[in-house]
């Protein structure tokens, strides 16, 4: 037996008994004729100590160990006379009989302490040295009691767990496929799964009626901060179901998570149109934790002598709170930023509301009290606010001060990690232009059920038609996303034409789901939460990488064992592949 009890087990209760701990040196420290060696593992810290007095050659040998070394240590706890509050086991010691070395260990390449001094470069390269700190190691183990309390709610409503391939056909929506040759069909491959779309909805079909999955999807895309090539989705399908009886569930799921590992309990979620979103937030994941709604103010800034807005598709507002006091300076520093090549803007205007009740902006020139009290009027603002305006043309604008909204939350804390603001966004667009193809493709995918009453305009205006679909924001990202499907073999037919497919190509790609719609198919709908974000929300930070356990960089390589990589010209010749020479 390696050990009795871990590292964060023993109490002031445990005094007197003999204990064996193993772990990991975290520091150690000769004061006058004793050394103290601090050791951990998963579960926490214990202080060892040794005595001269008591055993020299055993203190000779606990001041020989260096950090991360792995030992064994057998001895009898005792009261801690210097007692340390900021850990669980502070209150008591191991005073040490017998140390074993089970592994010796090189100096680390940076420290394993919460505060490193290590890079993400390195500490991605040592990922197996950065899951020993404390803010990692949580991190797992947070989003472990996350996956488990999905499990569970899922599987108290009857959902059954089921596990559907890795190895499947390429498809032409989407991202981009991760593709994988098949040795034993020459020239024939597989595509990795961006979701488990088609399999959920043959499950039912096949009248599973309540699934679930906790899910790798692939997707070969390039790479945004924070986004990963593989991520994990927890996916769900349910028969006999309109959208509100799946709002209803997973809403319920979300409050349970919230409930069960925040102690907070919500009311029923807000509701927002797609289009409401849009025109109010400039995004259709809108972070409602803070105010700062746009203002349109077409009505009240053109039709002056103010070219810029004159010539403008929209002009856009928002009330920034408070920030009437803001310098000059700091106004020309919001302007760099929004003109920055990331954002777009050319340039933005301005109107402090004094204290007072007086207005002065950048452009009085043209625009006098009664003017920028309406545009006062239009943003929501107060006195003692700074109104923030942008314009040109409109889905460009609406995302620039979108961008805008979100940096002003940041810097003003307005963002609070600890506060939770969950949203439905829904009645999402069916279909979305897209300028290099020349044609629309589905926003979600081809699978997804329009409204019946808006089908009569799939012929004569096709970007008008809303979908059954809807998204779960929480604090301004999108952390689950889904659809009433379409289960009738002549509607999908016509989407698949709608979307520019033959029937061939329909044939080609989707025959095997067409087929399965012609025996049978219910109602049916789902919904796929990215539990890595889910997760990073849920701890109070936005970033998924320290979410998961052996993540990849922004190029989408794995830096720890240097993936991807070249393979062996005999493998090439097995899978029938040659390649080509690379160019510059």
């Amino acid at each position: 037996m390696h050990r009795t009890h871990t590292c964060g087990e023993l109490r002031i209760e445990d005094i007197g008994k003999t204990v064996t701990l193993s772990g990991w040196v975290q520091k150690s420290r000769d004061l006058g004729g004793m050394t103290f060696i601090d050791v951990r593992d998963r579960y926490g810290i214990t202080q060892l100590t040794f005595n001269s007095d008591d055993d020299e050659s055993l203190r000779s040998r606990a001041r020989e160990l260096g950090r991360e070394f792995v030992i064994k240590a057998t001895g009898t706890v005792i009261e801690r006379s210097s007692k340390n509050s900021k850990i669980p086991t502070g209150e008591i010691e191991i005073k040490v009989s017998n140390l074993e070395i089970l592994n010796e260990s090189k100096l680390p390449p940076f420290t394993i302490e919460d505060e490193t001094d290590g890079g993400d470069d390195i500490r991605m390269k040592y990922r197996y040295l950065d899951i020993r700190r404390n803010p990692v190691k949580n991190s797992l183990l947070f989003r472990h009691k996350v996956t488990q309390e999905v499990r569970n709610y899922l599987s108290n409503l009857d959902f059954c767990e089921v596990e559907t391939p890795y190895l499947i056909k390429s498809t032409p929506e989407g991202a981009r496929d991760f593709i994988v040759p098949s040795r034993m069909n020459p020239g024939q491959f597989y595509a990795l799964p961006q979701s488990p779309q088609t399999f959920k909805q043959l499950l039912m079909v096949g009248g599973m009626d309540k699934y679930f999955q906790i899910v790798k999807c692939f997707r070969d895309e390039d790479l945004r901060a924070d986004r990963q090539p593989e991520f994990t989705q927890i996916d769900c399908e349910m028969s006999f179901v309109e959208q509100e009886d799946i709002l209803n569930i997973f809403e319920g799921m979300t409050r349970h998570l919230l409930k069960t590992i925040h102690g907070i309990e919500l009311d029923q979620f807000p509701r927002m149109t797609f289009d409401e979103a849009m025109r109010t937030y400039g995004n259709d994941k809108p972070d409602i934790r803070f105010g700062m709604k746009f203002g349109e103010l077409n009505a009240v800034a053109q039709h002056k002598e103010f070219a810029i807005f004159n010539n403008a598709e929209l002009v856009v507002g928002i009330a920034v709170p408070e920030a009437a006091s803001y310098t000059r300076k700091q106004i020309d520093e919001l302007i760099d930023w929004v003109k920055r090549p990331q954002v777009g803007a050319s340039g933005m205007v301005y109107a402090k509301y004094e204290a007072d009740g007086s207005l002065k902006s950048s452009v009085d020139k043209f625009y006098d009290q009664a003017d920028l009290l309406k545009w006062a009027e239009a943003t929501g603002a107060k006195p003692g606010d700074l109104i923030l305006v942008l314009s040109g043309p409109a889905d460009k604008t609406r995302a620039q001060l979108s961008a805008l909204r979100m940096e002003l939350g940041n810097r003003l804390g307005l963002r609070k990690p600890d506060e939770f603001a969950p949203l439905w966004v829904i009645d999402f667009p069916l279909l979305e232009w897209d300028e290099e193809s020349g044609r629309y493709h589905a926003m979600h995918h081809p699978f997804t059920s329009p409204k019946l009453e808006d089908m009569p305009l799939l012929d004569t205006d096709p970007g008008k038609v809303r979908a059954n679909a809807y998204d779960l924001v929480l604090n301004g990202n999108e952390i689950g996303g889904g659809s009433i499907r379409i289960h009738d073999k002549e509607m999908q037919a016509l989407m698949f034409k709608h979307l520019g497919f033959t029937e061939e190509q329909a044939q080609d790609q989707f025959g095997f789901l067409m087929n399965a719609f012609q025996y049978g198919a219910p109602p049916h709908g789902g919904l796929a939460f990215g539990l890595d974000r889910l997760t990073a929300i849920l701890g109070g930070q936005e970033t998924i990488r320290d979410f998961i356990a052996f993540p990849k960089n922004n190029s989408g390589r794995d830096v720890m064992i240097d993936a991807p990589a070249t393979i062996a010209i005999e493998q090439l010749d097995e899978l029938n592949i040659a390649l080509k020479p690379l160019t510059k």
